[in-house]
C-alpha cells in the first residue's frame, strides 16, 4: 500500500484527506508522464461520478493534465467499466476515475487505469506519491505545448454500443427494476435494457450531490427487494455509486449476491463448455456454501485476496472465464478487465432468456451458510492483525468451526478497521463466534 494509493486508488475524505491540490499533481504527473514516454501530447480519459465533489476534482485533474501538455477528454459521469472499455477501445494512453464506489458521498476517490484499461502500476503510483510530497520535479508546459480539453459525450454511446453488441438478447416481455443508486448507472442503464426491449422501472435515478448511496443501490437494497415482492417484476438489479458492481433480486424479493452471480454464471457456461479449465476465481471472501455448490456440480474454484485487483490478476494469468467478489463485482474475463454492473446484468438476463428459467430457479442448488460480517475499530489494524494473542483466538475459532464453517478476520483496505467474519450452519454461532473475537479486541484494547 502507498502513501496516497491504496488497492483501489487514493481514496478519502474531500478536501480533507483527499484535496484539490492533490489531485492537480495527479494530473500534472500523468500528464508530464505519458507526453515524455510517447514524446506527444499525453491523450488521456476522465469520467466521475454524482457526487458533489467529483466536478472539483475532475476540473482539478484535467487542470493538472493540460498544465504538462496532455490533452484530456471529459467522459462526465459515467461508470467506473466504461472508463476502462474506452481506453483500449480509443487507445488513451491512460484514464482516470473520480469514484469513491459505494462510500458515502462526503468521500472521494481516484482511480487511476493504464492504457490496457487495468488498474495503474503500483510502481507508477509511487512516482506520482514522490511528486504530491514535492520529492521530484517535472517539466510544466509553455507556449503551444499546453494541452486542452475535449468534452466527449460521444464515449457513453460507444460503451452502450458495444454492450448490446456483446449480449445480443430480446428482452421484449421482460418487466425489469433498477435501483440506480442516484450515481453512475443513471447515465446509461435504464437506457441499455430499454433499447433491448425490456419494460423498466427505476428508482434512485435524481442525483443530488448528496444522495449517491444513501439508502439506496447494492449496499442497500431493501427498497428494491420491498418492490419486487410487491409489483410484477421478473427481476431487479441493484447498482453501486460507480456502477461497477452489482445486487441483483429474484421475483421473490430474495438477494441474488455476486456468489449467486458466479455460480449462475459458472454453472451456465461449464454446461455450455465455455469455462475455461472449468474455474471459478473468488476471493476469500466467498461463501462456503458456494464453494460445496460448485464442487456438487463438478466446478473447481480458486480464491484470491480481497479485491477485484487480485481476481482480475488471477483470471488474466490463468486465462479463466469468470470471477469475482460477494459484493457484486464480476469480471467476464472474455469482455473487461474489471467488474461492470451492467455487463453483470446483461449476462444474468442473457440466461435467464436462453434457459427460460428465473433467478430463484439458476440458484436453487446453492445453500448459503449464514454469514455474520462486523467491523471493529482499531488503533493499528497491521498491529492488531500481527498480535500473537488475537491470532491464537482466532485459531480456537477456526478449530471449533471446522468443516462446518471458517472465521476470516482482516484489516479494512481503507479505514482503520479490523474485519470479522464468521460462516456458521446458524445465526446463532456466527454471533457466538464474531462476538467472541471482537470482545477480546477491546478488552484488550488494540
Amino acid at each position: 500500500m502507498g502513501r496516497y494509493f491504496g488497492t483501489d486508488g487514493a481514496r478519502g475524505r474531500a478536501n480533507d484527506t483527499l484535496t484539490l491540490d492533490m489531485a492537480v499533481k495527479i494530473g500534472q504527473y500523468l500528464g508530464w508522464y505519458y507526453g515524455k514516454e510517447n514524446k506527444r501530447h499525453a491523450k488521456i480519459l476522465i469520467g466521475k461520478d454524482t457526487r458533489l465533489s467529483s466536478d472539483m476534482f475532475e476540473m482539478g485533474l484535467a487542470a493538472g493534465a493540460t498544465s504538462t501538455g496532455a490533452v484530456v477528454y471529459l467522459l462526465g459521469v459515467c461508470p467506473t467499466p466504461s472508463v476502462s472499455f474506452l481506453i483500449q477501445k480509443e487507445q488513451f494512453d491512460c484514464g482516470i476515475m473520480v469514484s469513491a464506489s459505494h462510500n458515502p458521498f462526503h468521500d472521494n476517490g481516484i482511480k487511476l487505469f493504464n492504457g490496457e484499461g487495468c488498474k495503474m502500476d503500483p510502481a507508477i503510483e509511487a512516482l506520482i506519491e514522490d511528486y504530491i510530497d514535492d520529492k521530484s520535479e517535472i517539466e510544466i508546459a509553455v507556449n503551444e505545448k499546453i494541452g486542452h480539453t475535449i468534452s466527449w459525450d460521444e464515449g457513453l454511446e460507444l460503451y452502450e454500443s458495444w454492450l448490446k453488441s456483446v449480449v445480443d438478447i430480446d428482452l421484449n416481455g421482460m418487466n425489469i427494476a433498477l435501483d440506480l443508486a442516484n450515481g453512475s448507472a443513471t447515465s446509461c442503464a435504464a437506457e441499455t435494457l430499454s433499447a433491448l426491449g425490456a419494460t423498466v422501472e427505476v428508482i434512485h435515478s435524481a442525483p443530488n450531490g448528496i444522495n449517491i448511496n444513501t439508502k439506496c443501490g447494492s449496499t442497500h437494497p431493501q427498497e428494491l427487494q420491498r418492490m419486487m415482492k410487491e409489483g410484477n417484476y421478473h427481476v431487479g438489479f441493484a447498482f453501486d455509486g460507480d456502477a461497477d458492481r452489482l445486487i441483483a433480486v429474484d421475483e421473490d424479493g430474495n438477494l441474488i449476491d455476486g456468489d449467486h452471480t458466479m455460480y449462475i454464471c459458472g454453472c451456465y457456461m461449464h454446461e455450455k463448455g465455455i469455462l475455461h479449465d472449468d474455474v471459478v476465481v473468488t476471493t476469500v471472501m466467498s461463501n462456503l456454501g458456494l464453494y460445496h455448490a460448485l464442487t456438487a456440480k463438478g466446478i473447481k474454484y480458486e480464491q484470491t485476496a480481497v479485491g477485484d485487483k487480485y481476481v482480475f490478476e488471477c483470471m488474466r494469468e490463468h486465462g479463466y472465464s469468470v470471477g469475482g467478489e460477494q459484493s457484486g463485482h464480476i469480471i467476464f474475463n472474455e469482455h473487461e478487465n474489471t467488474g461492470d454492473g451492467l455487463m453483470t446484468a446483461l449476462k444474468l438476463l442473457e440466461i435467464m432468456v436462453n434457459t427460460k428459467k428465473s433467478l430463484k430457479e439458476l440458484s436453487e442448488d446453492l445453500f448459503i451458510y449464514p454469514q455474520l460480517l462486523i467491523n471493529t475499530p482499531v488503533k493499528d489494524k497491521h498491529k492488531a492483525m500481527e498480535d500473537p494473542e488475537l491470532l491464537k483466538v482466532v485459531d480456537e475459532v477456526a478449530r471449533e468451526l471446522g468443516d462446518e464453517g471458517r472465521i476470516l478476520v482482516r484489516p479494512s483496505g481503507t479505514e482503520p478497521l479490523v474485519r470479522v467474519m464468521v460462516e456458521a450452519k446458524t445465526d446463532e454461532l456466527c454471533e457466538q463466534y464474531v462476538n467472541q473475537v471482537i470482545d477480546f479486541i477491546n478488552a484488550k484494547g488494540l
